[in-house]
């Protein structure tokens, strides 16, 4: 009898640490997603009134909005979906390294072959999507959730 009263507990407060820590790290999860949102729209907002103070837009400019808008977006699909698609993260280096590569050349100096080194990881991140965007088509996912986020076996 005593051994499955102390089953029993040990069920209890495992249960109990189970959902402190779950709701621990949902918390944080949430707390660093509206601070990282936060942050990236007050940038925007930022770059935005710079940009009228100085009446004229540049190209960077146009650029740096964009990679706000994607870091916007990967806050917004988080909330929505719990996962963070490494496709969007992808697209932001790209448009930074676009943004580099504009920049260096209409600024500064004669291309060089630091040119061919941006270039070349533009397009190491291009092929990099195509990757994702092929593995993800023809080995999706399997799992299937429920609405507190636990696996659900569909008799397989």
């Amino acid at each position: 009898m005593n051994i499955k009263w102390a089953e029993k507990l040990r069920k209890s407060l495992h249960g109990t640490a189970d959902s402190l820590g779950n709701l621990c790290v949902e918390s944080f999860h949430y707390l660093a997603l509206f601070g990282i949102g936060g942050i990236t729209a007050w940038a925007a907002v930022v770059t935005f009134l710079e940009m009228l103070s100085k009446g004229g837009v540049s190209v960077d400019d146009i650029l740096l909005l964009f990679i706000y808008l994607e870091l916007g977006a990967m806050v917004g699909i988080y909330f929505k979906t719990n996962h963070m698609p490494i496709r969007f993260l992808l697209y932001v280096a790209i448009t930074a390294l676009t943004r580099l590569l504009i920049g260096d050349v209409s600024h500064h100096k004669a291309p060089d072959e630091g040119l061919l080194y941006v270039c070349g990881g533009i397009l190491l991140l291009a092929f990099s999507i195509l990757v994702v965007r092929y593995a993800s088509y023809r080995y999706p996912s399997s799992r299937v959730l429920d609405a507190n986020g636990k696996e659900v076996d569909e008799g397989r």
